[in-house]
């Protein structure tokens, strides 16, 4: 697949990039997008959720009544469950969401969702840029000359670069990244994806030697 090279101000440089079929051309596996979409989620999430049980609740282990003889059931604690402010049953408590995914399960999901942005027309292609100073009214007016305003987006930089990264950072649908942290999610979460030339060559030296 070849795509022109673009600059900041959205017109062509005359050059073209070819983008490898090992990468951008395979057959997708969706299962595998959906794996690695999950393990990232899961991964994000904290955990630190806590209800008390019975035996951590503040209260009295007295026995409210005698066991038999009242008519009504049977009641060993005010810290019973079905009781106002009694411990809960089985109640969430700490724990870890993350499970494990095998590495070519994660590598197969990133290039396929590198496919499903190439088959949907939905790459550009940037030289390699910078800006002088951070400046937001900047990466703002790039992304309005590619036509990209409305839209989320993932920059993808070969390394990372202060002034760019600041530039964008408070930008809603925006992300910025590098090859070496790029994922499935963000890839997946975009709805264009804008790959820096040092970039691409970057991602097709990384992932065809995975």
């Amino acid at each position: 697949m070849e795509l022109s090279v673009l600059n900041i101000s959205g017109a062509e440089t005359g050059r073209k990039i070819n983008l490898s079929d090992d990468i951008f051309g395979i057959e997708p596996n969706q299962h595998a997008v959906y794996l690695d979409v999950k393990h990232f989620l899961a991964a994000q999430r904290q955990g630190t959720h806590k209800a008390k049980e019975r035996n951590e609740i503040h209260g009295s282990t007295r026995k409210l009544h005698r066991q038999k003889g009242t008519g009504g059931s049977r009641k060993g604690s005010i810290k019973n469950p079905l009781y106002r402010h009694g411990g809960r049953v089985f109640g969430p408590v700490p724990r870890d969401y993350d499970f494990k995914l095998n590495k070519k399960v994660k590598q197969l999901a990133r290039k396929s969702a590198l496919t499903y942005k190439a088959q949907d027309s939905a790459i550009k292609v940037l030289e390699n840029f910078n800006f002088a100073s951070p400046k937001t009214k900047a990466y703002i007016d790039m992304l309005s000359k590619l036509a990209l305003s409305n839209k989320k987006t993932l920059l993808v930089l070969p390394e990372h670069t202060p002034n760019v990264y600041l530039s964008g950072r408070n930008i809603p649908k925006t992300k910025i990244t590098t090859v070496d942290s790029v994922n499935t999610y963000d890839i997946m979460n975009a709805d264009a994806l804008i790959l820096c030339e040092g970039a691409v060559a970057k991602i097709q030296q990384l992932f065809v030697n995975e």
